[in-house]
């Protein structure tokens, strides 16, 4: 383990909410200005197979991350379109529909999603997201 991964995993667990690439590389340089961006993409890809971050695709250049935390219940995704904010909404019917489709035809669910995008009224109609000015 080199200095820099562990400047990663220290600017790592302590995001809290999603969070991209660029914004763990400046967390892990404000900890050891000498991490590099190399290390922090070199470094991504293992902790999502390792299962101790989840990647979620919103279907933008950007690709965001969140650590994956016990939960006992299934959550949705609800992207905000104008700030690009992501909400978890506790979503548990999913989980049994999913189980229940899956178990109809005889296949074991390994992975499922759901994301809502939305769009800010406030943002529509002022030039600012109501979800940003409630942060």
């Amino acid at each position: 383990m080199t200095d820099q991964r562990r400047g990663v995993f220290e600017a790592l667990f302590k995001q809290s909410g999603h969070f991209t690439a660029e914004q763990l590389l400046k967390d892990a340089q404000n900890l050891d200005d000498t991490v590099s961006r190399a290390t922090v993409y070199r470094c991504l890809p293992l902790l999502v197979e390792s299962g101790i971050i989840r990647k979620i695709d919103v279907g933008q250049e950007n690709k965001f991350y969140a650590l994956n935390g016990i939960s006992e219940t299934f959550k949705a995704q609800v992207i905000c379109s104008d700030c690009d904010r992501i909400h978890d909404v506790d979503a548990p019917f999913m989980e049994w529909y999913g189980k229940t489709v899956s178990e109809k035809l005889g296949l074991e669910v390994k992975d499922q999603r759901l994301q809502v995008h939305a769009e800010c009224p406030e943002f529509r109609k002022n030039g600012n997201c109501a979800q940003i000015l409630q942060s």
